[in-house]
């Protein structure tokens, strides 16, 4: 009689998340990390190191979405997690580090300037959530409406990063702070648009060339931190009034003509 060969015992699989749709999610927290460590620096006035927390931040806030979506880990919970973050990062945090590196010698007004950032970052941030899923105009998807939060945290530290290059106390002047932060906060809220760089793509040929450059910047970074920061902004900068006009031509590009043709 032939004996019957034991069953193999299956072993269910154990529900739960993946690891690899956990890492954009590891990121965004690691990212309001750095944001809450900013905040303790400045309040112990150690100001270089609060401001690299703070460019540490903007860096992990810049791949955690595009990791997500390469391991389409993308979800509702991290999109919000990841604007509470950015509202710490790049709305909290600039705002205490500049007060307190400067913005309190002008006392309420400081203050009041501080709040006027922080406050623009939330409604640049709630904006941002209520266009997400909307159905926007092809030519808009590759701008964003006003200066996201985290180039607004760049470039409102600027004269910041000037006066560490250069120890030029002009820099450090609250009305100068002031002004940069207004300014700042007002590109926020506006309708200004500005690249996203999400869409963007490399022809195969200049593949090579970019990453050279991407390696020559953080070597730079390294060595020469705020000039490397002072160049990125400027170009930030300077790439506006490019989106600006690119903007407008796709946008005109894309209206129906005002007299059709009658006879097509």
């Amino acid at each position: 009689m032939a004996l019957k060969r034991p069953r193999r015992m299956r072993v269910k699989p154990i529900a739960g998340f993946s690891v690899n749709r956990l890492i954009p999610n590891i990121l965004t927290l690691l990212a309001l990390c750095a944001g809450m460590t900013a905040i303790r620096l400045a309040l112990l006035g150690r100001f270089e190191p609060a401001a690299v927390a703070i460019i540490l931040a903007g860096v992990l806030d810049g791949i955690d979405g595009r990791i997500a979506r390469l391991l389409k880990g993308t979800s509702t919970f991290g999109a919000e997690l990841d604007s509470l973050s950015d509202f710490v990062s790049f709305g909290v945090a600039p705002a205490t580090l500049l007060y307190v590196w400067t913005m309190d010698g002008l006392h309420g007004v400081g203050w009041a300037l501080a709040l006027l950032f922080t406050v623009c970052c939330a409604l640049r941030l709630a904006r941002f959530n209520t266009q997400l899923g909307s159905d926007l105009p092809s030519y808009a998807t590759n701008f964003f409406t006003g200066v996201p939060a985290p180039a607004g945290a760049g470039l409102v530290m600027l004269p910041m990063f000037l006066n560490f290059e250069t120890d030029a106390d002009f820099f450090r002047s609250p009305v100068l702070n002031g002004v940069v932060l207004a300014l700042v906060a007002a590109l926020m809220v506006s309708r200004v648009p500005t690249y996203s760089f999400k869409s963007f793509r490399i022809r195969r040929e200049f593949v090579l060339p970019m990453l050279l450059g991407l390696a020559a910047m953080a070597a730079f970074l390294t060595t020469e931190p705020w000039l490397t920061l002072l160049i990125v902004g400027g170009l930030y900068i300077g790439s506006m009034p490019f989106s600006i006009r690119s903007y407008g031509r796709l946008r005109r590009a894309s209206a129906p003509p005002i007299f059709p043709n009658l006879f097509s």
